[in-house]
């Protein structure tokens, strides 16, 4: 995607990006917060980019994603829309702003579609799906996320991996199911084994991007500054440091770009094992 000139490049539409997926290519996602850095994952072809509440703890230096309002999320949002001329734009809904009720859920979506987003993603299996139904109804595409949800990180109990046991796997992969029969156009889906990424992929018929779900999915996201080495401390076993031995942060993104394209990555070490 890299090489493809801004001449011949197209921009990424929901259709695009389920002809990439039937036809085995990876998609790429990373997060994106600014306008600078939009521009830059634009130039490098990442297809997908998320306005994620973890800016709550990349930007804002919280340690839980919970702190981060919808007018923050707006925010970012715009500035992303304002660097973009060709990646699918996805703003997380933050939490406490779909909760109540899916008229509480097309309010936010509606904000951050305002703002520039072109999909919006939320957390969390059943109930979770008649928010996903009223939305999509509206002409809202909607990406779901499963597994580890950051902002029910108290209740999970920490950063923990989820779906080890068959009865978590088979409760990951019928939410999922429920939630693509809603409407959802996406699921991302966080922190499993590589068993289950590859269930869930095969059980729906929409893309399932991964972060710490495996290689047999149809796409991998990282957090962009993760991915770059600027998170201090220990990080997860799922990332990469694509910025060590690059000259640039913009041959960094192409090179995760490639080996997300060419399935180098995730490597066995960044997995999890049933």
């Amino acid at each position: 995607m890299s090489n493809i000139s801004p001449e011949t490049r197209k921009s990424m539409t929901l259709h695009r990006i389920r002809e990439i997926a039937a036809r085995g290519e990876k998609l790429t996602m990373l997060t994106c917060y600014d306008a600078t850095f939009a521009r830059v994952l634009d130039e490098a072809g990442i297809e997908l980019f998320l306005v994620g509440d973890s800016l709550a703890m990349t930007v804002q230096g919280h340690s839980t994603t919970v702190p981060v309002s919808l007018e923050n999320m707006a925010y970012h949002v715009r500035c992303v829309a304002a660097g973009n001329q060709f990646a699918w734009v996805i703003g997380d809904l933050p939490y406490g702003t779909y909760h109540e009720s899916p008229a509480q859920a097309y309010a936010s979506a509606r904000t951050l579609m305002q703002a520039g987003a072109h999909m919006v993603k939320l957390e969390g299996g059943g109930w979770t799906v008649s928010a996903v139904q009223f939305l999509t109804e509206r002409g809202i595409p909607v990406c779901a996320h499963l597994g580890l949800t950051p902002q029910t990180v108290h209740a999970l109990g920490g950063y923990r991996i989820q779906g080890r046991t068959d009865a978590a796997a088979e409760k990951l992969i019928a939410d999922a199911c429920a939630l693509e029969i809603a409407g959802a156009s996406m699921l991302v889906v966080e922190l499993v084994p590589s068993s289950v990424g590859k269930a869930l992929a095969d059980a729906l018929t929409i893309p399932v991007i991964g972060i710490g779900a495996g290689k047999e999915v149809d796409g991998q996201v990282l957090v962009l500054h993760d991915m770059l080495g600027l998170t201090l401390g220990k990080l997860p076993r799922f990332v990469n440091n694509f910025a060590l031995g690059t000259p640039s942060t913009l041959d960094a993104v192409k090179a995760y770009a490639a080996a997300v394209k060419s399935g180098t990555f995730p490597e066995p070490q960044h997995t999890y094992d049933q």
